[in-house]
């Protein structure tokens, strides 16, 4: 057996292990080329279950574009890969995905540390590789370097970066005359201290009457009860908490929240939909925590709750890896335009590309290979089966969209400097 196929198999049986091995549907009787894409996050590890549903995520839209044909002819067949969340992991296994010939990579919840690994030792690789280019596709890593001083003319970006996001979610509450007070909290270490600069930035200009009451960081992951920092937030008399606050973190704080009666104050986030949320949030909750996100399951004008609900049944969880259906349809539209697979084709094709997705039309821009796209302002709310169709984990409440910041106000400047062929 080749090395190349041996190792496909050994990693897709691995990969089945893991997601309990559901079935693959056969290859359409019309496909005549196939496209193996490595899959570089994780499947083991203390957020291994993250990583998995973004497998089954690239999964369902992988067969989806198959099924219906988003690339044409052109089959993509997935080869996963687990970085166990390690930039160093993910080196190592780049090398495996080169030797395999595999020419394109997708990658996105095992970070950004992860991602900027990856993106340089790709873009090093196709410098001293010609003809053997491998494309990287990213729909989660947000970290703004990646399109800015880090840029790559091989990285497209299908997420809005964090500083897309909290600019979006200052100009909503830029656009609120009632909140005169900030509260600033967030994870204390880079991600959560740029964040912060962003949102003190884009506040300043925006409505600079606002006073900023609180900027306080916490220990990621260590935290066990959130209830002094949130007793802290009630004092100040904050409007808002603005928080890039994730995973367990952000769940114990809005159940803190929700046990003190900090009622008042509207809760943030960048990451209110990922799963295990819906059980702290509760009915408590409803009206008081907003989520910032490149797509709304419950905003169907260009097919969002459809593919939600597809997903749902499918999988048996919910989707929320909205840029992820973008990347698949870059990857799509670029071979479909080129009319080929050849990674240097598709790369030029989708450079400056529009494509339709459930978050409407979207552009990838040229100068950075950042994806422009709306960004939906969402509250929790109870499923009523108009402006909640779709809820989350079953908890009978989900995201309502309140506005939605067109990609011309979501945008931001590069500095950008890309190096292209």
């Amino acid at each position: 057996m080749p090395f190349a196929t041996g190792f496909r198999h050994k990693a897709i049986q691995a990969a089945c292990a893991a997601l309990l091995c559901w079935t693959l549907p056969l290859a359409p009787s019309y496909a005549t080329e196939t496209v193996r894409i490595a899959t570089m996050d994780m499947s083991s590890g203390g957020l291994a279950g993250f990583g998995i549903s973004a497998y089954k995520h690239l999964q369902f839209l992988t067969e989806k574009a198959n099924q219906e044909q988003w690339a044409g002819d052109v089959r993509f067949e997935l080869v996963p890969f687990d970085t166990k969340m390690s930039p160093q992991e993910a080196l190592s296994l780049l090398g495996q995905v080169q030797s395999s010939q595999i020419r394109y990579v997708i990658q996105g919840a095992s970070s950004s540390s992860v991602g900027l690994a990856l993106q340089e030792a790709i873009e090093r690789y196709n410098r001293r590789n010609p003809g053997k280019e491998i494309v990287y596709l990213n729909y989660a890593a947000a970290a703004p370097a990646m399109t800015n001083d880090k840029c790559s003319y091989w990285h497209f970006r299908t997420d809005a970066h964090v500083d897309m996001k909290i600019k979006a979610m200052m100009q909503h509450l830029a656009n609120d005359s009632s909140v005169k007070r900030v509260y600033l909290f967030n994870p204390n270490y880079a991600y959560g201290q740029e964040s912060a600069r962003a949102a003190r930035q884009f506040l300043s200009a925006l409505r600079p009457d606002i006073e900023i009451v609180g900027d306080d960081y916490h220990a990621t992951g260590q935290v066990k009860d959130f209830a002094p920092y949130i007793s802290k937030i009630m004092q100040s008399n904050a409007d808002a908490l603005v928080t890039v606050s994730f995973g367990n973190d952000l769940a114990l704080m809005v159940k803190a929240a929700n046990d003190l009666g900090m009622n008042k104050t509207r809760i943030m986030s960048l990451s209110g939909n990922s799963p295990g949320m819906a059980r702290s949030f509760g009915s408590q909750a409803e009206g008081k925590v907003l989520l910032a996100g490149v797509s709304n399951m419950n905003s169907n004008q260009y097919g969002a709750t459809d593919l939600a609900s597809a997903y749902q049944t499918r999988m048996q969880e919910d989707f929320f890896f909205g840029a992820a259906e973008a990347a698949v349809r870059l990857l799509s539209a670029g071979m479909k335009k080129a009319n080929s697979t050849d990674p240097a084709a598709v790369a030029a094709s989708m450079s400056g590309l529009t494509i339709d997705t459930i978050a409407g039309p979207v552009t990838m821009r040229a100068q950075d290979h950042q994806l422009q796209m709306p960004i939906y302002i969402d509250s929790w709310s109870k499923q009523d089966g108009t402006n909640v169709v779709v809820d989350q984990e079953g908890s009978g409440y989900g995201w309502q969209n309140l506005a939605v910041i067109a990609p011309e106000q979501a945008s931001l400047p590069s500095t950008c400097q890309m190096k292209r062929p």
